[in-house]
């Protein structure tokens, strides 16, 4: 199996802190700025399930989660990191309330990572549920 180099870690775990304080506090500035023009995102439920395109379909995305469905914030807490060449993955526990109602959830989060930028996330979370499909 391949590792991240240590550069590609580096970025990644950066990316990941800086995700898991936009989620506890609505403040995203600092995750977004590590994005590629070119960037991606996969999340698998809600308006924005499947493939989005481009950091501003992000950042709308991030804010329907903060301001909408985990208004209080969310807690990530990392139980593993693996992944390969430019791939890492980060799985870990969230704790919070969604749309007022107590909430946990298994996540994991793919970072893909080019240079010291970020150009893709994918989420996958354990339980499903069914998110409103408007925005």
């Amino acid at each position: 199996m391949i590792s991240p180099s240590p550069e590609t870690l580096k970025t990644a775990r950066l990316g990941f802190d800086r995700f898991k304080h936009g989620l506890a506090t609505g403040e995203w500035e600092a995750f977004l700025e590590m994005l590629t023009d070119d960037f991606t995102f996969f999340f698998p439920a809600g308006p924005y399930k499947g493939l989005n395109y481009g950091p501003e379909k992000l950042g709308e995305f991030l804010r329907y989660a903060t301001e909408k469905v985990f208004p209080g914030g969310l807690v990530l807490n990392e139980e593993r990191i693996s992944g390969g060449d430019t791939t890492v993955i980060f799985e870990a526990r969230s704790r919070g309330k969604m749309w007022g109602n107590p909430y946990e959830n298994q996540v994991a989060i793919a970072l893909e990572i080019r240079g010291d930028r970020i150009c893709g996330y994918r989420e996958y979370l354990a339980i499903a549920f069914t998110l409103p499909a408007e925005k």
